[in-house]
């Protein structure tokens, strides 16, 4: 018996199959096999098709059962997805428009103005965010600019909701969607319909709201016709991608804390506090846990992290692969002998309030620093950008002592991962799994064939410990002092 989990991202939709008794995936694909076009008819605009996911999703499944994996094996279906998009759909559902997606950027200013026409302090109160750049807003915009498609919607969805409506006919939302989408009021706990009066966004147009973890809904007859998934298989569970990285970490309780350092840095934690950042440095959105009392997952998005590893690789390093890159790097004192590298070179995003600050190296002495100490400064700096944010967390109450993270990207650097773990002073536990095998255990959860959380998880590997590295404690300290400083010089 197998639970099929579906990762809906920008670049890629991967599938995965898990084995339900034996708790592990046994296949997986990803479509398509290069990067999954963004279109940018304008300087900050970031569309996809919707309907381009739902074939991308069934080109995996197909690839699954023709390499022997039996589909009618499907018990429980789960999807995660990227978060904060729009998909706007006529009474056919069907898309009025390609969906506008998480990194667009056009309603940054609708949003700014949402903040001082309801209020700063009634958004900090109820929706302990900023309206933002998020999915009401994007909405709204539309509204704004685009009257008569906005005309023609019938109802909005996130990306995961629309997958879900494919599988099952149903069109759904999740409360954990809503406040994805800035329309969650956390002080009344209920939808924050004042956003949706605020924009002259219909009641009518939402999705009817079903539980994030939990049966949604079940799979139809041409769907088992189409992909062999039986007719009726619940869909049981659907989050944002990362609120989903989390789950899939076992990040349930209050003080946890997931990380992913690609391309961007993101840490996710949960609190029970329901307490918004002055700034909106970080956001907070309702997370995914089978407990009865309400969590919130703290985010904290920095947007260009990794990415400078990647370039210093790509411009400078070529000649190395990355696990060199680490070994070089590793010779040089923590600290990096006084040089200093901020690694905003493609935006910082909200924890530095949107600033454009970009990459800076700092320090620089033609005689004592080479590319040894270029390159610990560069995972330095992307440890002290994770610190920066985490701080702020900590203004939230969040006090973590342990990190989870999958075994991936920058933390595939032993250098990078017990940096963090000394600046942070907790250790690090990193885990072999990925954002479709956590939705693949949501859904075995949600239907109620792992009987609990720690069921689900049981069989969940973790593959290694990282304790901080008492040794560095002071240079680190001293140089993220310093780095701290510049950040503060960038803003002024």
């Amino acid at each position: 018996m197998y639970s099929l989990g579906i990762d809906v991202g920008s670049s890629s939709v991967k599938v995965a199959l898990l084995d339900i008794a034996g708790g592990k995936c046994i296949s997986s694909a990803t479509n398509p096999k290069t990067e999954a076009p963004i279109k940018a008819i304008r300087k900050g605009w970031a569309e996809q098709d919707p309907r381009s996911w739902w074939e991308y999703m069934c080109a995996g499944i197909r690839e699954m059962a023709a390499a022997g994996f039996d589909m009618s094996q499907v018990a429980s279906i789960g999807i995660s997805y990227q978060m904060h998009g729009l998909v706007a759909v006529d009474k056919d559902v069907n898309p009025v428009r390609d969906a506008i997606i998480w990194c667009d950027s056009r309603a940054v200013e609708t949003g700014a103005e949402a903040l001082k026409g309801i209020g700063y302090e009634h958004c900090m109160e109820h929706l302990l965010n900023s309206p933002g750049n998020f999915t009401a807003s994007k909405l709204a915009w539309v509204k704004r600019n685009e009257p008569d498609i906005y005309a023609r919607i019938w109802k909005f969805m996130l990306p995961g909701d629309y997958i879900a409506y494919r599988l099952t006919g149903e069109v759904t939302t999740t409360a954990t969607g809503l406040s994805e989408g800035i329309l969650w009021d956390f002080k009344e706990n209920r939808r924050a319909d004042f956003v949706a009066d605020y924009y002259g966004i219909e009641a009518d147009k939402f999705a009817e709201v079903v539980p994030a973890l939990g049966v949604q809904a079940h799979t139809t007859a041409a769907i088992q016709q189409e992909l062999g998934i039986p007719a009726g298989t619940p869909v049981s569970y659907r989050a944002g991608d990362q609120p989903n990285n989390a789950f899939s970490l076992d990040v349930l309780k209050p003080g946890e804390i997931a990380a992913t350092a690609g391309t961007s840095g993101v840490v996710y934690g949960v609190t029970d506090v329901p307490k918004a950042d002055p700034q909106s440095r970080v956001n907070t959105f309702l997370h995914v846990t089978d407990s009865p009392d309400p969590c919130m997952g703290v985010l904290l998005c920095i947007n260009g992290t990794g990415i400078m590893n990647a370039w210093a690789h790509r411009h400078f390093f070529p000649d190395l692969s990355y696990s060199q890159m680490n070994e070089v790097a590793a010779t040089a004192p923590a600290g990096s002998d006084g040089l200093l590298v901020l690694p905003f070179g493609n935006g910082a995003e909200r924890v530095l309030a949107n600033a454009s600050t970009h990459a800076r190296m700092v320090g620089i002495d033609l005689v004592r620093h080479g590319r040894t100490q270029l390159l610990r400064a560069i995972q330095e700096g992307i440890a002290f950008s994770f610190r920066y944010g985490i701080d702020i967390m900590k203004g939230l109450g969040l006090k973590p002592d342990v990190i989870r993270a999958g075994k991936a990207n920058m933390f595939l650097s032993p250098l990078f991962r017990s940096t963090l773990a000394t600046l942070c002073d907790a250790h690090i536990e990193l885990f072999d799994t990925d954002g479709s095998l956590g939705a693949a255990r949501g859904a075995a959860l949600g239907a109620g064939i792992y009987k609990s959380a720690p069921e689900a998880f049981s069989t969940l590997t973790r593959l290694d410990v990282i304790e901080p590295e008492r040794a560095w404690k002071q240079p680190l300290e001293d140089a993220y002092g310093r780095w701290c400083k510049e950040v503060e010089n960038t803003l002024k």
